[in-house]
């Protein structure tokens, strides 16, 4: 897998807002098969920072519903890196 595949794409919601302003910690949407350590030299190399710590949680797809059709979401892997004092990493510079 290469370093590209493995993060998706960053979640920004109010609880990974407060993460990112209060314990220096991003996170990310990353392919299922992929490790703590494989997610943690993505980060490092594709954001030129140094991480801390990764921790990954598996999330499971809700079941929706949409009159009488039944489906599910995707199941996905949520990983949130810890960055070393100092580091950071920028999604919306300017806004």
């Amino acid at each position: 897998m290469e370093r590209y595949d493995i993060i998706r794409g960053p979640l920004v919601t109010e609880k990974t807002t407060l993460q990112k302003e209060l314990n220096n910690q991003v996170t990310f949407k990353v392919d299922k098969r992929a490790n703590r350590v494989e997610i943690k030299d993505a980060v490092e190399k594709n954001f030129n920072t140094k991480v801390k710590q990764v921790r990954t949680v598996q999330v499971k797809g809700k079941a929706k519903q949409r009159g009488r059709i039944i489906g599910k979401r995707k199941d996905w892997k949520k990983a949130i890196i810890t960055l070393m004092p100092g580091q950071r990493i920028d999604f919306f510079e300017g806004v």
